[in-house]
């Protein structure tokens, strides 16, 4: 799923309101219109067709275009779903997760037979039964440094569906490297944001958020939860704007982005020019160090790369917490349980004997927690609570821990017979 990135902080004068009256320049288009149509494929795209200025040269450049989505979930589903039925001849699915049930909610490429499959093999099938002219190609591997430039060049436009800010920034990077424009959207809760990058041509994601924020300042949709349907609005749109670079027409979001609120049901557009400070990318990097996230294995190996990792935040497992929370009834035991979670969320499912007190209010200083006393902090998963231990003990806190796998593991491992989500 797709987390929305945080309000736009690009250098001073790189990301204003843009007057709605301006227009970009009219970009070349991607793709040369070669071949002709079948009878079928006239029928079918005959809308198409009809479109003054559109027309059979437009449709013939979506029939020769290769495109590459990057997740096939929230908005990688409306987008796969309707480029498809826009005739473009090849759709690249980079995907290397699963179908659950919590994806139904918004993944409609998928259904209720799809749970367990991979999602690229899944959404293949649903591409292949909307529209049978469409080659897929999968690619049912998790984007990397290392893949992410043979991947991108096989195709002429990427679509950026992704839900986390190193893989955003990789394929920020790998685009710019090949000269390749591409289209990328996020969405959290009842908000979207969608645009185009290309270097060279105008700004990039780098342009617009030069710095990646801090861990755990912008929570996934796992963790802020999402409006299903937000992910059709924002993912139409990349598809509308994906098609106008495939064929040349109109004026793209390439130096703008567009902002959307579902609750106000309003747009704001932003204008944003390249930074002619900013260094061009000439490589490809460690993206989870620059986004500050800790390198998997290195808490456990060690970093290799002559930077020294993160110290692992204290733990306890949730059989551990369970013989504690026994020992507490008994009176041998005195300690905190905290469930920093939100309210909408601790009304799913809780943990007997946990307070709850949100992660914001912690970390503002609204509630302060006592020093003196042993606390033990859960949430869903493990990724908010570490925060908040990590802060505590900074703030010198010295009994302070986190309890791995959140209210997942709780379920999955004590109490299955409660709610999950």
């Amino acid at each position: 799923m797709t987390a929305l990135s945080p309000a736009p902080k690009a250098p001073v004068g790189a990301a204003t309101l843009a007057d709605p009256g301006q227009a970009g320049a009219p970009l070349p288009p991607l793709v040369e219109p070669a071949g002709s149509l079948t009878r079928d494929e006239t029928l079918r795209y005959s809308r198409h067709l009809i479109i003054p200025g559109f027309g059979t040269e437009a449709q013939l450049r979506l029939k020769n275009a290769r495109v590459l989505v990057v997740g096939a979930g929230g908005l990688g589903s409306p987008t796969l779903l309707y480029l498809a039925a826009a005739g473009v001849g090849t759709l690249g699915i980079v995907e290397d997760d699963d179908v659950e049930l919590s994806n139904l909610q918004r993944q409609v490429i998928h259904g209720m037979t799809d749970l367990g499959r991979s999602k690229a093999e899944s959404a293949r099938d649903s591409i292949l039964e909307l529209n049978p002219l469409v080659e897929v190609v999968l690619h049912e591997e998790r984007l990397d440094r290392w893949n992410a430039l043979g991947l991108f060049a096989d195709y002429d436009l990427i679509v950026d569906g992704t839900d986390n800010f190193a893989t955003r920034y990789l394929v920020n990077d790998a685009a710019a490297l090949l000269g390749k424009p591409y289209v990328w959207g996020s969405i959290l809760r009842f908000d979207g944001q969608v645009s185009v990058f290309w270097q060279d041509h105008g700004p990039t994601y780098r342009d617009l958020y030069p710095e990646a924020p801090p861990p755990g300042a912008v929570p996934s949709c796992a963790e802020g939860g999402v409006l299903g349907v937000l992910c059709a609005q924002i993912g139409s749109v990349m598809v509308n704007e994906a098609i106008k670079l495939i064929t040349g027409l109109g004026t793209t979001l390439l130096g703008r982005v567009l902002v959307f609120n579902a609750l106000d049901m309003t747009w704001r557009e932003l204008r944003v020019r390249p930074d002619p400070t900013a260094q061009r990318v000439t490589e490809l990097i460690d993206y989870e160090q620059f986004c500050g996230l800790p390198a998997q294995g290195a808490a456990d190996a060690g970093a290799t790369d002559g930077t020294v990792p993160e110290e692992p935040v204290p733990t306890v497992s949730v059989e551990e917490l369970a013989a504690l929370l026994v020992e507490r009834d008994a009176g041998t035991a005195d300690f905190d349980l905290l469930d920093v979670r939100n309210p909408e969320e601790y009304a799913i499912v809780s943990i007997d004997g946990a307070q709850l007190v949100p992660k914001n209010l912690i970390l503002d200083g609204d509630v302060l927690v006592d020093s003196a006393r042993t606390v033990l902090v859960h949430c869903k998963s493990g990724v908010r609570s570490a925060d908040v231990v990590r802060f505590l003990r900074a703030q010198g806190h010295p009994d302070a821990r986190s309890v791995g796998g959140g209210i997942i593991e709780w379920v999955r491992r004590v109490e299955p017979e409660k709610m999950t989500y």
